[in-house]
């Protein structure tokens, strides 16, 4: 807004010296739009943010949060396998058929939360990398525990969806980290 004054406010000096009556005239009109601004209302003061802009700046805060969840999904039942009677966790699976994901899960996750509580531009810009593997391999364990085998599929649990969820949030808050890079900051890097 000021940039646009002092280019009006310059303009409208520098058309009073030329000579003619189109400079006389836009040099008026540059006068008006001039008063108009000035005498405008400070809309920064009035002006509200949308809940996404919410969510840029308090992005690391949600990741931080999103990490608790996807420790606590880990935990929690991820599918009931009926034909067998037990119930899947991120850490537990019959004869270990699936692994331990989520060892991996909060690994990637909690990286990712470390680096975007950091001020180095090549730590947040690695938090998108692993945020991404994190959501990836989420999505790779929703369809692994979800599908069907053998004619048989598994009843999901909550602890499926919120592993799912958390891991999305966590690359979401990756993907807009918080603060600004200074131009120094570009150029030591």
């Amino acid at each position: 807004m000021t940039k646009f004054t002092n280019f009006a406010r310059c303009s409208a000096n520098c058309l009073k010296h030329k000579k003619g009556r189109v400079a006389e005239w836009l040099g008026k009109a540059l006068q008006k739009l001039l008063q108009r601004f000035e005498s405008a209302p400070d809309l920064k003061a009035k002006e509200k943010t949308f809940a996404f802009f919410d969510m840029i700046r308090y992005s690391k805060w949600i990741s931080l949060a999103a990490l608790i969840l996807l420790v606590v999904a880990c935990f929690m039942p991820w599918a009931y396998y009926g034909d067998l009677g037990m119930s899947f966790t991120g850490f537990f699976t019959e004869k270990n058929s699936y692994g331990k994901p989520a060892k991996l899960l909060l690994v990637f996750g909690g990286l990712t939360t470390l680096f975007s509580f950091t001020k180095l531009i090549w730590l947040k810009r690695s938090a998108l990398l692993l945020g991404g593997l994190c959501a990836a391999y989420a999505v790779k364990n929703f369809l692994l525990f979800g599908s069907c085998y053998r004619g048989y599929c598994p009843e999901k649990q909550i602890g499926l969806y919120l592993m799912l969820i958390s891991a999305l949030v966590i690359f979401l808050a990756s993907l807009f980290p918080e603060g600004r890079v200074d131009r120094n900051e570009k150029r030591s890097t």
